[in-house]
């Protein structure tokens, strides 16, 4: 019988190195900062959420977007009079994650190493372009894939125009994230297989409602699993 995928598409973030993580840590250090400088009561998460929420059109996604959005939500909230050196503060809390160290995942490297002797591998991610590709140099798993893949966004479109440009039946991929909104739902859509698996810090804007049990779709709770269920398809 001939195995009905042939080629894995991976997301990067969250699913081969940890990233959210750092964002989370982040935001928490932005409430302390803010929190002396609006009401006791005042929602500044929800502030943040909705700042970069109205952004996305136009930052897009990454730390760069993050850091705006963190900025002009202070501005906002506290009517203009934030002090300067909480907004230095937050530039260099921006540097910081762009800085940050590229931190695998446990068994990436070595469950690459394995479906790469039997499926072709590329990496799709999205963000900005300059940090994605400095992180990807970083993670010393590049020489893996034999495409990578830098979006603004992961849509039918976006996706669809990536396996048309490498010539790739849609329906022949899985797609491999932590996102269900961004890895899963697209893939499903195209007629592709997707799996799932979390991480355990999700982004506000990436969640949405999980799609029904099927054949090509599965959740695994870890990467070293997936040789196994690719097997079992």
């Amino acid at each position: 019988m001939m195995k009905p995928v042939h080629v894995l598409a991976f997301d990067a973030d969250d699913t081969l190195w940890h990233s959210e993580d750092h964002f989370h840590a982040t935001e928490l250090a932005y409430y302390e900062l803010l929190a002396p400088h609006v009401a006791p009561d005042f929602d500044i998460k929800g502030t943040l959420t909705n700042t970069q929420r109205i952004n996305l059109p136009t930052y897009g996604y990454g730390v760069k977007a993050f850091s705006l959005s963190m900025i002009e939500a202070a501005i906002s909230m506290t009517d203009g009079n934030v002090p300067s050196e909480i907004l230095t503060r937050l530039i260099d809390m921006g540097r910081e994650l762009l800085l940050a160290p590229v931190r695998l995942l446990n068994h990436v490297p070595e469950t690459l190493s394995v479906v790469a002797e039997q499926y072709r591998l590329v990496l799709i991610t999205k963000g900005d372009l300059m940090h994605q590709s400095r992180k990807i140099e970083l993670s010393g798993l590049k020489h893996f894939f034999e495409h990578v893949e830098v979006v603004q966004e992961k849509d039918i479109a976006t996706y669809g125009r990536i396996f048309n440009d490498l010539d790739i039946d849609p329906r022949e991929v899985c797609m491999i994230g932590n996102s269900v909104k961004s890895d899963i739902v697209p893939i499903l859509e195209l007629g592709g297989h997707a799996v799932h698996i979390p991480y355990p810090v999700l982004w506000e804007l990436e969640k949405t409602e999980h799609p029904m049990p099927s054949k090509r779709f599965g959740e695994l709770l870890t990467i070293a699993d997936l040789p196994a269920w690719l097997h079992d398809l």
